[in-house]
């Protein structure tokens, strides 16, 4: 089954459940082309994971397409493709959906329509058409698909923030377009029925979970062997993800006379202020800025840690640090918020804290620090959940039972928005 795969970006630095989501698809026995929105940035390419390499995905099956080409674009192939008034119609309606979110979304949304024009004409008919992001990649896979191929299956995913939660331009008519959507956590689908009350019911039977996983057989599981204070932190440092509110916790610690060290991989428009809030607060060398590393070196950094930390403030719906923690043996200590106590099993391989709470996140990593048995406990408890929700080449294999399944549902979206009631559960 050959599925045509819409991502952001493409190569990129932060591609590693990407990768791993389409390495085991491919694993599963499944012929993928991606389409990613993005320029190409060929400097990127060092990032890719191993497990997607150009040995097991060749670059000539991912697509870009320079703007460029929708000047020229031609059929190819005699490929059948709705008229171009058909597709303006499409692509306006998105682009006033967008709108509403302002000229950043709006201008995304037009250029998304571009590529997926200029795809239409490249394109090998594919038996699938998976979105993998719910936000620009679905526009314009949703286009593309409604103008060159709309007999074949639509699926997409919905992941969190960047799509679900900020900004989620055209999103209800995307999903009651798709055949599939699969979501990352239980966690997204109570927030669909709250946030969209009127489409839910169309959209029920379609809503799928599907876990973000690792390859555990490539994760060892050595729990053993910590130091007794060492903390990391990993992931963009940004306000949503609360490194200041652990930067104090750490402070609160060292005055109780606990000699705790933290270490923060990651970079982010937050970084210039940690560093002041750490220097202000005199932690001096007890909080270690690694930057941005490569994925070897994260693991080995959260299998040296006693406790990773993961104080997230705002919606985080499922942190992949979290399950690469769980995985290697290293207890968490996170925010009780949006998808997270699903990934610790709501308190039962780790610590869940308010988000916000300086206190007791202090109160947390001391209690834990202190504790060996109780750290070890989590850890077995924490590769056990691991192994039985997040082993990516199991889940791929499902996703790919799941994709190759699906038959076309033959409703128009617009049909199903026309049924829901005035004003109500639309874009």
């Amino acid at each position: 089954m050959r599925v045509a795969v819409f991502t952001n970006q493409f190569p990129s630095r932060l591609s590693t459940f990407f990768a791993r989501d389409m390495r085991a698809l491919l694993d599963a026995g499944l012929e993928l082309d991606i389409y990613p929105i993005y320029p190409l940035d060929r400097a990127l390419w060092r990032f890719v994971p191993a497990e997607l390499d150009e040995s097991v995905l060749p670059r000539s099956r991912i697509h870009h397409v320079p703007l460029r080409a929708v000047l020229d674009r031609a059929d190819r192939g005699g490929m059948q493709v709705r008229s171009l008034s058909a597709f303006a119609r499409d692509s306006a309606r998105a682009s006033l959906a967008a709108a509403r979110f302002g000229v950043e979304s709006l201008s995304k949304t037009g250029y998304a329509a571009l590529k997926a024009w200029a795809w239409t004409a490249r394109a090998i008919k594919p038996d699938h058409v998976l979105a993998y992001w719910g936000n620009h990649a679905a526009t314009s896979a949703y286009l593309f698909h409604r103008a060159a191929f709309p007999d074949v299956p639509f699926s997409m995913f919905v992941h969190a923030r960047m799509d679900l939660y900020r900004k989620p331009a055209f999103l209800v008519h995307k999903m009651l377009h798709a055949d599939n959507v699969f979501l990352v956590c239980e966690f997204n689908r109570r927030y669909i029925a709250e946030h969209y009350p009127e489409a839910f019911s169309r959209l029920a039977g379609k809503l799928r979970i599907h876990h973000l996983g690792l390859d555990l057989d490539a994760v060892p599981y050595t729990p053993g062997a910590r130091p007794g204070y060492r903390l990391v932190g990993v992931g963009r440092q940004e306000t949503l993800k609360g490194h200041h509110v652990l930067i104090d916790a750490l402070a609160v610690l060292r005055r109780k006379g606990i000699g705790a060290e933290l270490e923060l991989v990651g970079d982010g428009p937050q970084h210039a202020a940690l560093r002041r809030q750490a220097a202000r607060l005199g932690l001096g060398g007890a909080v270690q800025f690694s930057g941005w590393l490569d994925p070897d070196q994260t693991m080995e950094a959260i299998r040296k840690a006693t406790i990773l930390v993961h104080p997230s403030v705002s919606l985080d719906a499922m942190p992949t640090v979290l399950k690469e923690a769980l995985a290697v043996g290293t207890p968490v200590v996170a925010s009780r918020l949006a998808g997270i106590p699903e990934i610790v099993d709501d308190g039962r391989c780790g610590v869940l804290v308010p988000p916000g709470d300086c206190a007791a996140l202090a109160d947390a990593l001391a209690m834990l620090i202190a504790d060996d048995d109780r750290r070890r406990r989590y850890a077995d408890a924490g590769r056990a959940h691991a192994e039985k929700l997040f082993d990516a080449p199991r889940n791929g294999r499902l996703l790919a039972m799941r994709l190759g399944e699906t038959r076309r549902r033959q409703r128009s979206p617009t049909a199903a928005l026309n049924a829901l009631p005035s004003g109500v559960g639309r874009d």
